[in-house]
């Protein structure tokens, strides 16, 4: 009788496993899940917010400089075509942006050679480039060293975890499997914010690539001008 007995009470614990695998788990708020990564989270947070801003701060000086008036290049082909050099340079002066300021430079020399002249554009469009690129490796470094930061949160709880565990001598499954998943938030978190920063930063370098193609063109076309007879 006695195995009868150890029969039913083996399915009644299969049973109660069974629902309680079933049973939904509860329910935790994405703050507190955050707050389980511990201290780690903190330089993680400072990072995904210096990322935004420089993300932004770049975005909004690469929009402003890639503006461009779709006829500032044909006015300054009249006013120059005309010989009155004195307006091309006054509105290549009052505009704010890379190519006008490229421009500029170019009637500033005129009177020398071409290729002087080609040069001292190719100088101004390069310290251009490097205003548009400003602080643009901070994201670089932010995409490089956020998993590393969460990898590294990640080890340091676990080896407090099982150092907890051999201290204490409690080594239940719950207990490791929730101290394990608890862990691994900094990794997450540091691979999320890293792919932030990756996609900021080749997004930016797009965009980047649209002005200085702008620059490049309206470079040319001014050449081009200059090598054409006045009327």
């Amino acid at each position: 009788m006695s195995w009868i007995f150890l029969q039913v009470d083996t399915q009644r614990l299969a049973d109660s496993t069974r629902v309680a695998a079933i049973e939904p788990a509860d329910q935790i708020s994405l703050w507190a899940l955050l707050d389980k990564g511990g201290w780690i989270m903190y330089p993680l947070y400072l990072l995904l917010v210096l990322a935004i801003f420089v993300f932004f701060e770049r975005l909004i000086a690469i929009r402003k400089a890639s503006k461009i008036e779709p006829n500032f290049m044909s006015m300054i082909r009249d006013n120059i075509m005309t010989g009155n050099v004195a307006a091309a340079r006054t509105l290549a002066k009052n505009t704010d942006n890379p190519v006008a300021r490229m421009i500029e430079k170019g009637i500033r020399r005129l009177g020398k050679p071409i290729d002087a002249i080609e040069k001292s554009m190719e100088n101004i469009g390069k310290l251009e480039m490097y205003k548009m690129e400003r602080n643009l490796n901070i994201l670089s470094l932010v995409a490089g060293i956020a998993p590393m930061f969460g990898f590294l949160g990640t080890i340091i709880g676990m080896v407090q975890l099982f150092y907890g565990i051999a201290s204490t001598g409690e080594y239940t499954l719950n207990t490791i499997a929730g101290g394990i998943y608890t862990k691994m938030i900094t990794s997450a978190t540091g691979l999320i914010i890293g792919l932030i920063a990756y996609v900021g930063h080749n997004f930016l370098t797009t965009q980047i690539d649209k002005t200085a193609n702008k620059m490049e063109a309206a470079s040319a076309e001014f050449i081009d001008v200059l090598q054409e007879p006045t009327r």
